[in-house]
């Protein structure tokens, strides 16, 4: 009897538990939960974080994160000038928590799978087709907010909030790259031409400067030969004696010879000859 009751009650307490589990559930931080009744459908009831109470088999929670989440969206469209422009967005995305249940009913806990992509195809194939290929790199920030302010729109209408939109990636059809190429080519190949330009018009610039100086240094020379006559040139002649003495006092193998040489310098090359042949001095005469 006594097995037979523990037996019992252990099996009743089993069925306790199991039906307690049942009446319980679990909502985690950045969680929020919607109830679905079997009788009156989802419940306008948004339920929050800890461990509430349900009806077993007539209610269901459904979880759903309302923490901001990422999601790259890849986008091939055309420009205003026809260009092909590839455009990557990355947006950070969150449900409307009082919306829950009207998310949950019209679109289903799928909600960026079918709304995201969508969206952003729309909204940038609409703003790309505003601008041309060179003005969606100058604008860019201003191509920017505009698919913020747009896609911001498009989301509430289905109650999602957006917290970040920005551009990761933008580039263009090999063509259009290659005529950016080309023309940078060019305009470096313009200022080159002008800098050159620019050099032989100073080069220009300072041989008339240099002529004119030339020729005012002219003047001044003539007319200080008018107003010095003789003078200047004697002084000048002056100056050119002194550096060549000074440059010859340097040299080892110059000689000064006393003032008396001048009257008793040979006066023929036999005579030089002679007095080299039989010097006691350790230097040459020449004549």
């Amino acid at each position: 009897m006594a097995l037979n009751r523990l037996m019992g009650l252990g099996v009743g307490l089993a069925v306790a538990g199991a039906v307690v589990k049942s009446t319980l559930y679990n909502v985690d931080g950045g969680e929020r939960a919607v109830i679905f009744d079997r009788f009156r459908g989802v419940l306008p009831l948004v339920v929050g974080e800890g461990t509430h109470f349900l009806i077993p088999w007539v209610q269901r929670p459904i979880i759903f994160s309302v923490r901001s989440k990422p999601r790259r969206i890849p986008v091939v469209t055309g420009s205003k000038d026809l260009q092909n422009v590839d455009i990557t967005l990355r947006i950070l995305f969150r449900p409307d928590e009082k919306s829950l249940p009207w998310i949950f009913t019209n679109i289903g806990v799928d909600f960026d799978e079918k709304i995201l992509p969508s969206i952003a195809n729309e909204v940038l194939k609409g703003v790309v087709a505003m601008f041309d290929a060179s003005e969606l790199i100058t604008q860019r920030e201003v191509v920017s907010q505009r698919i913020n302010e747009m896609l911001q729109e498009r989301g509430e209408s289905f109650h999602l909030l957006l917290d970040d939109i920005s551009i990761t990636h933008l580039s263009f059809g090999r063509e259009f790259t290659e005529a950016v190429e080309m023309k940078q080519v060019a305009q470096q190949d313009a200022e080159r031409a002008r800098f050159l330009v620019e050099k032989a018009e100073q080069v220009k610039q300072a041989a008339v400067i240099s002529s004119s100086g030339d020729s005012q240094a002219a003047e001044l020379v003539s007319k200080a030969f008018e107003e010095a006559g003789e003078g200047l040139i004697e002084l000048r002649r002056l100056e050119a004696a002194e550096d060549i003495a000074t440059s010859l006092s340097k040299s080892r193998n110059v000689a000064y010879l006393p003032g008396w040489w001048s009257e008793w310098r040979p006066q023929s090359t036999a005579q030089y000859s002679s007095l080299n042949n039989n010097r006691h001095y350790p230097f040459s005469i020449v004549a």
